[in-house]
């Protein structure tokens, strides 16, 4: 059995990773460890929960602790970009734990969050700058921190950065990176679009797969219930009362149906709480923390927190609502069954859902087994305004504001309006 003193990796950073509780490499890491070591660009496609993190991370350290220097003022050695602030949080701390033992710094930036800290914790430099784009690019244009000097790019979920329209910030990003650097791409789904990313940003990378793309974790055990959309919630109480001392993940599709659901789910009596793009930085990680800990039972997310929440102890998903991106179903569901362990994962189908039904079979490649209702007459789901929470659909969280009614005009002048117009509201 392969150990990960086998991996060729540096004796202090073997330390911390046996302090961490680190012994035997996933396959991911297996294969990615010695590429990234030997300097290799990479592409690495693994189902979520298969340690994407230390297979990008150790090699990384390693190699930064290789090259001695410490980093110049608001300078950045080694730049990790993740599409959420709840990844970004994850994969910084993993990064610390593996960092213990030796003198390179890890920092974070993300949304949310004040930006005069951040400038503050820049100013010295660092090795490891983990991001979210938008933050950096807010970031470099105050000059808080320059990243000429990075030699070393992750891209970890870089397919939900597409998702969610990334893709000119990353344009940005990389063209103040230097060159020559080793790329790093990280994903459990590689579509088209990341294709095209790929060969833009990567130099014959090496290419490390150990599970089909849209594969689930072997533990998780699926099923779907078909149930009209009026009758989710009391469906979801029956499920949540059979198991009151389990850890459930239940996703909503939109913000306002996530507050709402939590708000009706606490009336009942359940312990729940809820994390989405309504709420500031400091209540998503309270969210988080009262469900780590246990005292939140029921977690009730949006797709934010389809990648990022990494907690063994959830025993259970809920999709009460079926994600519109079928590939976004495999990131829900791998929240549970965690490094080895088993989860359920329990799927509720509306009528207007069978499309969505319909692409994540397609995507998986199976199908789900039934294990309630009956299936429904197909019908086109109603077109959402602009209280999208998350699935992809209008990011800037607010209804498209109807344009105004041009004046009336004859075929000749204009006629003159006397009345003072009225400014639309803000």
């Amino acid at each position: 059995m392969t150990k990960f003193t086998d991996l060729g990796l540096k004796p202090d950073l073997l330390s911390a990773i046996t302090k961490a509780g680190y012994d035997t490499p996933t396959p991911i890491q297996q294969k990615a460890i010695p590429l990234v070591l030997e300097g290799r660009d990479l592409i690495g496609l693994a189902q979520t929960g298969t340690g994407k993190t230390a297979a990008f991370g150790l090699p990384l350290i390693d190699r930064l602790m290789g090259a001695g220097a410490k980093p110049t003022p608001k300078s950045v050695r080694a730049l990790i970009l993740a599409p959420t602030r709840e990844l970004v949080n994850q994969i910084a701390a993993n990064l610390t734990a593996y960092t213990k033992d030796t003198p390179i710094r890890v920092v974070t930036v993300v949304g949310g969050q004040s930006l005069n800290n951040q400038v503050k914790k820049l100013e010295r430099g660092t090795h490891i700058l983990v991001a979210t784009p938008g933050r950096l690019i807010d970031l470099c244009d105050r000059r808080a921190v320059f990243l000429d000097t990075v030699t070393y790019l992750v891209l970890d979920e870089a397919d939900q950065m597409l998702d969610m329209g990334f893709i000119h910030a990353l344009r940005k990003i990389a063209a103040k990176l230097a060159k020559p650097r080793q790329t790093l791409l990280f994903s459990a789904t590689m579509p088209a679009q990341m294709e095209e990313l790929s060969r833009a940003y990567l130099t014959d990378p090496a290419r490390v797969q150990v599970s089909p793309p849209g594969k689930a974790a072997d533990k998780i055990t699926q099923a779907l219930h078909y149930v009209p959309q009026g009758d989710k919630t009391e469906l979801l109480k029956d499920y949540l009362n059979k198991d009151p001392d389990g850890l459930s993940l239940v996703f909503a599709r939109t913000k306002h149906g996530a507050e709402k659901l939590k708000k009706n789910l606490e009336a009942s009596g359940f312990k729940a709480t809820s994390i989405h793009g309504n709420k500031s930085q400091n209540q998503r990680d309270r969210a988080i923390r009262d469900f780590k800990a246990g005292e939140a039972r029921i977690l009730v997310a949006t797709d934010v927190a389809a990648r990022g929440i990494d907690i063994p102890g959830v025993s259970h998903v809920y999709n009460y609502d079926l994600p519109e991106v079928a590939e976004n179903y495999v990131h829900r569901i791998g929240r549970t069954a965690r490094a080895g362990a088993e989860g359920e994962a329990i799927a509720f189908c509306s009528a207007t859902e069978i499309g969505y039904l319909r692409q994540i079979e397609k995507v998986m490649k199976l199908t789900i087994p039934v294990v309630g209702g009956e299936r429904p007459i197909e019908q086109k789901p109603e077109k959402r305004g602009g209280r999208g929470g998350g699935g992809g659909g209008n990011r800037g969280g607010g209804q498209r504001r109807s344009q105004p009614k041009p004046a009336n005009q004859s075929h000749g002048k204009p006629k003159r309006n006397n009345r003072r117009r009225r400014k639309p509201a803000a």
